[in-house]
């Protein structure tokens, strides 16, 4: 059964390198549904750091696993799944995600 993807949901979102990203609970999203290709990340551990303050601490992403997906909702999600990647960090997971995105988005 295809589902049908509304790719221009009304609404402000956050836009970096004028792509929409996303987050929702432990999962990021960045890209656009009108691309062949999206970047999803998800945080599967976090670590806590100190901060400059004194005795406060803040958690970070620690372990971030990554993959890029295409948006063709006529292939099944095995198929729809064309790349997995797992990093130390959401900096270092972004980055790869992001260069990786640009990869795939650029294949004929």
């Amino acid at each position: 059964m295809a589902v049908k993807v509304n790719a221009n949901i009304p609404g402000k979102y956050l836009v970096y390198r004028d792509l929409p990203l996303v987050r929702e609970g432990n999962m990021i999203y960045y890209g656009d549904m009108r691309d062949k290709y999206v970047l999803c990340l998800m945080i599967l551990s976090y670590k806590t750091v100190p901060t400059q303050e004194p005795g406060k601490t803040v958690e970070i992403p620690d372990t971030v696993f990554g993959q890029i997906w295409s948006t063709d909702t006529t292939l099944s999600d095995t198929e729809r799944m064309v790349r997995q990647f797992d990093k130390k960090g959401l900096a270092e997971a972004f980055d790869f995600g992001i260069s990786q995105l640009e990869r795939y988005n650029r294949k004929k």
